[in-house]
C-alpha cells in the first residue's frame, strides 16, 4: 500500500526519506548581496529537522539581473558559495535532501533592483528588452555555471524554475516569445533553452546530482496541451529526476480547451514516467489532502502554506490522519515561533487574511 512515508528513490543521488517536500517559497529574508542570512537558514533547517524528506531553497537568481524581489537568495557567483555551504550542512544534517531552485525573473524583474529587465522580445508592459542570440547562449551558461557552485556548496542537487511566469516560462510561452531565430516560433525552439540547461547541468555535474525542473500548467501565456508535451519529453529523455508541477490547486480542473473535464494532476500522473517521480503543489493544507495528490499518481506533495504554518508537518500528519493546518489569520508571534523572520513575516502580510493585524 502507498503512504505519505514511503522513501522515493531517484535516478541520481540519495532518495528521500518520505514524500513530503517543502516548496520553494519566496520569502525576502535574504542578505541584500544574495548570500545566504542567518535567518534563512534557520528557517530551511527548522523544515527539515521537522520531518521534510525534502528541504527546497526559495528560488536563487543565476544573474544580477534576473532577480525579482528584495532579498532574494543568489547563486549568480562564487562569493555564495560559502553561506550556501553551511546551509546544505545544516539541512542534510537532519537527513532531508538539500536542493536549490534557479531561478531569473526576466521580465519580471523590478527595475528599481536591476534597471532594465531582459525577456525573450521586447515587452514595453513591462519595459523589458529582448536578450540577444549570445545573451540566450550567456543565460545558459550562467544557470549551468549557477548548478556547478550548487554542487560545490554540497546540496544534493538544483530544480531548474519554468514556473510562474519568470523567464523560462516566458521563453515557452508563444504569446510572450516572438523571436524568430533557434529559441522562438515552434515549441521545440521556444523550449530549446530549457533542455539545452538541461544538457549543461548533466554534463557538468556528478553522476549522484538531483536534476529537476518545476512547470506551472497554465497561465502566464501558457497552453496546457504545451507543457504536457514538454512534459512527455522531460520523461522521454529521462535526464531529471523528478518534474515538479505547480498546480495552483491539486483538486482543479483545468482551464485550456481539452482539459476542462480532467484534473490537472490527472493529465500529468497518467503519462507513464518510468524513473522520472512527479511532484504537485497546490493548496495542500492537510493530511487528506496530500493522500489525495498521492493517490492520484503523485510520488511527492510539495507543501508551501502548510510549510509556513507548521515547519513539522509532515511529523503532525505522521500523528494524526486528520490533520489540518492552524485556521488563518495567525499571529505574528506564531510565525515567529514557527521560523519565521520579520521580513518574511513582513512578505507574508502581503497575503491578504494570512497575517493578523
Amino acid at each position: 500500500m502507498t503512504t505519505l512515508f514511503d522513501a522515493v528513490a531517484f535516478a541520481h543521488g540519495p532518495a528521500m526519506q518520505n514524500r513530503f517536500m517543502l516548496a520553494p517559497l519566496t520569502n525576502s529574508q535574504s542578505n541584500d548581496d544574495g548570500t545566504v542570512s542567518e535567518a534563512e537558514r534557520h528557517w530551511l533547517t527548522m523544515r527539515a529537522e521537522g520531518g521534510f524528506g525534502l528541504t527546497m531553497t526559495a528560488a536563487s537568481h543565476v544573474q544580477k539581473v534576473g532577480q525579482g524581489f528584495p532579498g532574494q537568495l543568489g547563486i549568480f557567483g562564487d562569493q555564495h558559495i560559502a553561506s550556501h555551504r553551511e546551509t546544505s550542512h545544516s539541512i542534510k544534517q537532519h537527513h532531508s535532501l538539500a536542493i536549490v531552485q534557479l531561478h531569473h525573473a526576466g521580465n519580471r524583474s523590478p527595475s528599481d533592483l536591476v534597471g532594465t529587465p531582459v525577456c525573450p522580445s521586447d515587452d514595453p508592459k513591462t519595459g523589458a528588452r529582448a536578450l540577444s542570440n549570445e545573451e540566450v547562449h550567456g543565460l545558459i551558461e550562467d544557470f549551468v555555471a549557477a548548478a556547478v557552485r550548487v554542487e560545490q556548496a554540497g546540496y544534493d542537487g538544483v530544480e531548474i524554475h519554468g514556473a510562474h511566469g519568470y523567464v523560462i516560462a516566458q521563453f515557452l510561452s508563444p504569446e510572450i516569445n516572438r523571436r524568430e531565430d533557434e529559441f522562438g516560433g515552434s515549441l521545440a525552439g521556444r523550449s530549446r533553452i530549457l533542455f539545452s540547461i538541461i544538457d549543461g547541468i548533466r554534463e557538468r555535474t556528478g553522476a549522484d546530482f538531483n536534476l529537476s525542473v518545476r512547470l506551472s500548467p497554465e497561465r502566464f501565456g501558457l497552453r496546457t496541451a504545451e507543457i504536457v508535451e514538454v512534459y512527455e519529453r522531460l520523461v522521454d529523455e529521462a535526464k531529471v529526476d523528478f518534474i515538479d508541477m505547480s498546480l495552483w490547486d491539486v483538486t482543479k480542473l483545468g482551464t485550456d480547451d481539452g482539459f476542462t473535464d480532467t484534473h490537472l494532476i490527472d493529465a500529468f500522473a497518467r503519462i507513464e514516467r518510468g524513473d522520472v517521480r512527479l511532484a504537485v503543489a497546490g493548496k495542500l493544507y492537510s493530511a487528506a489532502d496530500c493522500r489525495f495528490a498521492v493517490e492520484h499518481g503523485a510520488d511527492i506533495v510539495a507543501v508551501g502554506r502548510g510549510a509556513i504554518l507548521h515547519h513539522d508537518f509532515p511529523r503532525k500528519c505522521a500523528q494524526n490522519d486528520d490533520f489540518v493546518v492552524r485556521d488563518l489569520p495567525v499571529s505574528k508571534d506564531v510565525l515567529r515561533s514557527e521560523g519565521l523572520s520579520d521580513p518574511f513575516i513582513g512578505y507574508m502580510a502581503n497575503w491578504p487574511g494570512f497575517v493578523a493585524d
